[in-house]
C-alpha cells in the first residue's frame, strides 16, 4: 500500500496547476462527554493521499515551478499524552507508513512560520480540499481563506475526487476483505436468530464478530431491525430494555458493514424466522420480487449505465409487480406508485465512505455514466405496510468493462440463502 499513497500523490501533483500550495488537515478528535473524545476518523482524502490515521497532521503539497514537494507536519513525543493514550508513530513510523521521506517530516512548531512564507507569497495559489463535512478539516480551511481572502482560494476536491472515484485493485481486495469479514459476521450471528432474541442481542453479536476478524471503525451505524421495524431504513441502535424482538413468522433485517484499512463494505440480508406456507406467505412473494430486481441489476450495471437509469428500471418492474398483486392499478403513474413502496436508491458508490464521495460529487451525478473502476453497493428494496413486511438485499461490485463483478460473496444467479426456519 506504501506505493499506492506515493503514487496517488505523485498523480495529483500532476493534476495541479503550477506554482500552488495545497493544505490538508487529518482531523482531529471530537468530545464525547467531559473527560472522553468520540473515536477519531481520520479525513478520508488526506488518508487516501498518506495512510494517515492520526489526528491533527497537515499535509502540504507544493508544485512550484514543474517540481512537487509534499511536507507532513506531526506533533512531536509526548511522554505525557502517550501515557494517557498509548504510543503515536514517530516520524520515522510515519515515513513508513506514507512513504514519504523522513526528511520530510517536521515538527508541527515549524508549520506557522512556513505557511506564512507560502501564504503570503503571491507567486502561489493557495489550494484546498472543499468537500470535508468534519469539523477540523472544515475550520482549517476557513483559516487558511481568512489570511488569503476566499478569491485566492483554490478547491482541489474535483481532482480528489476524480481519482477516488475509481479504484485499483489493491482498493477493490479491501472492499473485498471488508465484504468478506462482514459475512463471517453474519454468518455467525445466525446462529442466535430464533423467536424471543433482540435486536440488541443480534447488534452486539455482529459487532463483536466483525471486531474479532478484523474490522476497525465499523462502516456504519449496524442496523437490526425485527419485523416492522425494517420501516425505519436506518433504524438506530438499539437499547437495552427497548430493543425490538424477534417473532416466530416474522423476519429480521441486516445492514452491516466492516472497515477494513480504511475501505468499506455494505451488505444488507433478511432473515425469515419460522416457516409459513409458501402460498400465502408474504414475505416469499416479496422475496420473488427482490430476486427478480437483484437480477437486472447485475444483467444491467456496465459503463454507460446511472444510478437514475437503474432506479427507473427498479421502479417499473416494482410497478409491475404492484399491479398484479392489487396495490396499484393500471391508470397509476408508474414511478408515482412504485416511489409509495420503494423508498430508497438502488445503488451508491462505495469506498472510503460508505456512500462514498456523495458531498463531493456535482448535483446531477446520479445522472452520470458509470465507468470501469467504480464500486457500488446495490440494494433493491420494496416495504408493504399492508403486508408488514418489507425488506432489501444488498451486495457490493465492481465495475468491469462490460459488466459488473460481485466482490461480496452472493451470486448472480439467486441470493444468498435468507430462508430460516
Amino acid at each position: 500500500m506504501v506505493e499506492s499513497f506515493i503514487s496517488r500523490r505523485e498523480k495529483f501533483g500532476s493534476e495541479l496547476p503550477d506554482n500552488m500550495a495545497v493544505y490538508l488537515y487529518a482531523g482531529e478528535s471530537r468530545q464525547m462527554s467531559q473527560d472522553d473524545d468520540y473515536p477519531f476518523l481520520v479525513d478520508r482524502n488526506f488518508y487516501y493521499l498518506t495512510g494517515l490515521e492520526l489526528e491533527g497532521l497537515i499535509l502540504v503539497i507544493i508544485k512550484e515551478d514543474g517540481a512537487l514537494s509534499a511536507k507532513l507536519y506531526a506533533f512531536p513525543h509526548d511522554d505525557h499524552a502517550e501515557r494517557w493514550h498509548g504510543k503515536r508513530p514517530d516520524f520515522a513510523g510515519l515515513a513508513s507508513i506514507s512513504g514519504l521521506d523522513e526528511a520530510d517530516i517536521t515538527d508541527m512548531e515549524s508549520f506557522e512560520e512556513d505557511s506564512y512564507s507560502v501564504l503570503r507569497n503571491p507567486k502561489f495559489r493557495i489550494g484546498i480540499d472543499g468537500s470535508s463535512i468534519m469539523n477540523g478539516p472544515r475550520r482549517f480551511r476557513e483559516q487558511m481563506s481568512s489570511v488569503r481572502g476566499n478569491d485566492d482560494i483554490i478547491d482541489v476536491k474535483d481532482i480528489l475526487t476524480s481519482m477516488r472515484l475509481i479504484k485499483s485493485e489493491d482498493e477493490i481486495s479491501m472492499i473485498s476483505e471488508a465484504a468478506k469479514i462482514t459475512e463471517e459476521a453474519i454468518a455467525a450471528m445466525k446462529e442466535d436468530i430464533r423467536p424471543g432474541v433482540t435486536e440488541y442481542e443480534l447488534h452486539t453479536r455482529l459487532e463483536y464478530e466483525m471486531k474479532k476478524r478484523g474490522s476497525e471503525l465499523f462502516a456504519f451505524a449496524t442496523i437490526v431491525s425485527a419485523g416492522r421495524n425494517s420501516f425505519y431504513l436506518h433504524h438506530g441502535i438499539p437499547e437495552k430494555g427497548v430493543s425490538g424482538t424477534v417473532e416466530d413468522g416474522s423476519f429480521v433485517q441486516i445492514d452491516v458493514g466492516a472497515r477494513y484499512k480504511g475501505y468499506c463494505a455494505d451488505i444488507s440480508r433478511v432473515f425469515f424466522v419460522g416457516c409459513g406456507s409458501e402460498e400465502d406467505d408474504k414475505r416469499v412473494v416479496l422475496l420473488d420480487l427482490i430476486r427478480d430486481l437483484r437480477r437486472a441489476c447485475w444483467e444491467n450495471i456496465r459503463p454507460g449505465m446511472s444510478f437514475n437509469e437503474l432506479n427507473r428500471l427498479m421502479h417499473e418492474m416494482t410497478f409491475d409487480f404492484l399491479v398484479k398483486h392489487g396495490l396499484a392499478t393500471e391508470d397509476d403513474e408508474a414511478t408515482v406508485a412504485a416511489h409509495k413502496y420503494y423508498w430508497h436508491n438502488t445503488s451508491h458508490h462505495l469506498g472510503l465512505d460508505v456512500h462514498d464521495l456523495s458531498n463531493a460529487l456535482p448535483k446531477d451525478y446520479r445522472d452520470m455514466p458509470f465507468r470501469e473502476g467504480m464500486t457500488l453497493a446495490v440494494e433493491p428494496g420494496v416495504y408493504i405496510p399492508e403486508w408488514n413486511v418489507g425488506f432489501r438485499i444488498e451486495d457490493d461490485v465492481a465495475v468491469t468493462s462490460d459488466g459488473a463483478r460481485l466482490i461480496s460473496s452472493g451470486n448472480k444467479d439467486d441470493l444468498p440463502e435468507v430462508i430460516f426456519c
